[in-house]
């Protein structure tokens, strides 16, 4: 899992993750097994929320357990089905110079992950999709653990909280600031899973070795 670095503490858990009955679930092909050979042969995906001003905003990642890299995220006032199709979306366009040949993508089992829209998305994308067990977040510990280092680190700022603890004016300052992190997360952050290194080294020493010399 992605390192916390720091002793800023995590608010409190906020359950966004509700199951459809009606829906038809995937099987679980990770089985807890957070570990990939490659970048794009396993992503994660959740999603959490931020108080703003204005109200909640949801805002779900994609994660490549390979590299830990934020492949798509999406911010949005509704945790719709809506939101989580963003997020594949861009981190399809995200890959869209890789194949997705033998990509599994694991979620929870909550009704956004279950929708026909997005089994159907999946598809085109051309992975498989994994769910795990209703109500255990250990089946999917990853995500659940950057979906936290999300929020701690987002608040860290000083300067970005309002006298009445809400840190931001509403959606469109939230994706500003969630911009930022992403990028500062692939490209500066080091994380002691990838022996202090970033998402974007590990990716690039992955390609270095894996194609040809030019010379």
């Amino acid at each position: 899992m992605v390192a916390d670095t720091g002793g800023a503490t995590r608010a409190k858990k906020r359950f966004t993750t509700k199951s459809d009955p009606e829906h038809v679930r995937a099987p679980d092909l990770v089985n807890r097994n957070f570990t990939a050979p490659r970048p794009d042969a396993l992503w994660v995906a959740d999603f959490t929320y931020c108080s703003t001003w204005s109200g909640v905003v949801c805002v779900a990642f994609i994660i490549d357990v390979y590299s830990r890299r934020l492949v798509g995220w999406k911010a949005a006032r509704s945790m719709n089905t809506a939101l989580v199709l963003d997020a594949l979306n861009m981190a399809a366009w995200t890959r869209r110079h890789t194949s997705l040949d033998g990509l599994i993508c694991h979620t929870d089992a909550g009704s956004q992950y279950t929708s026909v829209l997005y089994a159907d998305r999946i598809d085109e994308v051309g992975a498989a999709p994994s769910i795990g067990t209703v109500g255990d977040s250990f089946d999917n510990a990853m995500a659940e653990s950057v979906m936290g280092i999300f929020k701690t680190e987002l608040h860290r700022n000083p300067a970005a909280l309002a006298a009445n603890g809400a840190p931001w004016k509403g959606l469109d300052d939230l994706e500003i600031a969630t911009c930022a992190w992403v990028s500062w997360f692939n490209e500066e952050r080091l994380h002691s899973e990838l022996d202090d290194r970033t998402p974007a080294e590990v990716e690039a020493e992955y390609r270095h070795k894996s194609q040809p010399d030019a010379a």
